[in-house]
């Protein structure tokens, strides 16, 4: 997002809240929700897939909706408005074809008027069908969650993404000789997947009943935080929802205070790292090792003023309306483990994976066969970064990434579990070893972070190891 973006954005927040004050409140971020995800989706390659993404985001909440909801949801006035504003706003979004001015709420020119039609009458009849015949089953929402999890892996696998491309190219009579992986640019889909498999699976394990459209909707394309997290709970979140209150004063300066760190961290701190951070292009042009090791740490403080900005502008704009949105990141690079600093980085996503796959997890192989304790920690902190790493990108690097967290992870526990008592009994007879033992675990900690970060930027194996060579000085 630009600074013109995001600056619209924060104005959008003020007006929700300072012009639909109370009840309105609900039904104004409905409309400005549905507006953000085609507004902020970008221009792609193919031809009007930049309207059809943001509209399937919505298709797959309306159907997601549907498999948790009660039969009697259905005779709700309060669902059916919700779904007729959802779909007043994408009519008005196409309505802009005929205007001249391309692109006013959409990346580009909306598609003919009658296919959009077609597509928001089968969405509804879908969501009709299944919301009456089909019960909120275990295996109804089982296969929610598997479809949502294959759209993940054909997005972020790049042979099957170029695939899906050329198809799509076919589809809508382009060239397919010139797909790319990148031309499937789904905005916030990692972010809007994670929210439904959440409300799927607390559906499946009873924690989450009565969901009303217009709460599951905005809470799903929230649209301070549908690009860049956090993740929330859709318990939590429909509180905030539920008791709306005229902004104060206090709010207001909370809000902007926070709005202005994180603009300051994402545009001023992160945008000029990235100038010097590691990346393809800055390793081939690295001259020695030393600036190399710089471009490295660059990269590190980079991705955490970069990630943690955005956090800390959705938080503010949440704040002026009045939602009190989860924190992503606190203080993480000063963390003398690494368990502390995967507690405290990108908190939501580590909670989010600790409470639906590594808890679970855990739970099976300790009722299965009598494995021992520490093969069970070994292979759930080893499978539970590696999931994380294939989160951000099916690809050998990402793979990685997550194995090298996984076994620092589990080699940080085994020693913590053997050396961890004696620590403690020299420390506390003797505090100046403790600040050592503390400062020499923030720095090696950072290091080793650092050092992952070579894997999560580059974009092959090979250009890693080789850049490894060179941060040692071999070759």
């Amino acid at each position: 997002m630009s600074l013109l973006d995001i600056l619209i954005l924060i104005a959008s927040a003020l007006l929700v809240r300072i012009a639909f004050p109370g009840k309105l409140r609900k039904w104004a971020l409905l409309v400005v929700s549905v507006l953000g995800i085609y507004w902020l989706q970008p221009v792609l390659p193919i031809r009007n897939l930049d309207f059809w993404l943001p509209t399937a985001s919505l298709g797959l909440v309306f159907l997601s909706w549907s498999l948790t909801a009660e039969k009697e949801q259905l005779k709700q006035k309060n669902n059916w408005l919700s779904a007729g504003l959802t779909v007043a706003t994408i009519i008005i979004i196409g309505l802009t074809r005929f205007i001249s001015f391309e692109g006013i709420l959409s990346a580009s020119r909306p598609p003919q008027f009658y296919q959009i039609a077609i597509v928001i009458l089968i969405i509804l009849v879908l969501t009709l069908i299944f919301s009456r015949t089909i019960k909120a089953s275990k295996n109804a929402l089982l296969f929610g969650v598997f479809v949502l999890l294959l759209i993940f892996l054909i997005l972020k696998n790049p042979s099957l993404s170029t695939l899906s491309s050329a198809g799509l190219r076919r589809l809508m009579v382009q060239d397919p000789a010139f797909a790319k992986s990148t031309d499937l640019g789904w905005l916030g889909f990692s972010y809007i997947a994670f929210r439904l498999i959440h409300t799927l699976v607390d559906r499946m394990n009873g924690r989450l009943k009565n969901i009303r459209l217009g709460e599951y909707l905005v809470f799903i394309i929230f649209f301070p935080a549908v690009m860049a997290g956090p993740l929330d709970r859709m318990q939590r979140f429909r509180k905030d929802l539920e008791s709306p209150q005229p902004l104060s004063a206090t709010e207001f300066l909370s809000g902007g205070k926070r709005l202005g760190i994180g603009l300051f961290r994402k545009f001023i701190i992160a945008d000029s790292l990235a100038f010097i951070a590691i990346s393809a292009t800055n390793v081939s042009q690295a001259q020695s090792t030393r600036w190399l090791w710089v471009m490295l740490f660059a990269y590190a403080f980079q991705i955490f003023f970069d990630f943690a900005g955005y956090t800390d502008i959705a938080i503010g704009s949440g704040i002026l309306l009045g939602f009190s949105l989860p924190e992503n990141f606190n203080q993480p690079y000063r963390q003398p483990n690494l368990t502390l600093f995967w507690n405290n980085w990108h908190m939501s996503l580590t909670q989010w994976f600790r409470g639906y796959f590594f808890n679970p997890l855990t739970r099976k192989l300790r009722r299965g066969r009598k494995l021992p304790a520490s093969l069970i920690i070994f292979i759930t902190q080893l499978s539970t970064f590696v999931v994380i790493g294939l989160w951000h990108g099916v690809t050998w690097n990402f793979v990685i990434w997550g194995a090298w967290h996984g076994l620092g992870i589990f080699i940080h526990n085994r020693w913590g579990s053997f050396a961890g008592p004696k620590v403690v009994e020299i420390t506390e007879k003797k505090p100046l070893i403790g600040k050592v033992f503390n400062l020499s675990g923030i720095l090696s900690t950072f290091i080793f972070v650092s050092l992952g970060w070579v894997w999560f930027a580059l974009p092959s194996p090979s250009l890693a190891v080789t850049t490894f060579a060179k941060l040692f000085g071999i070759g």
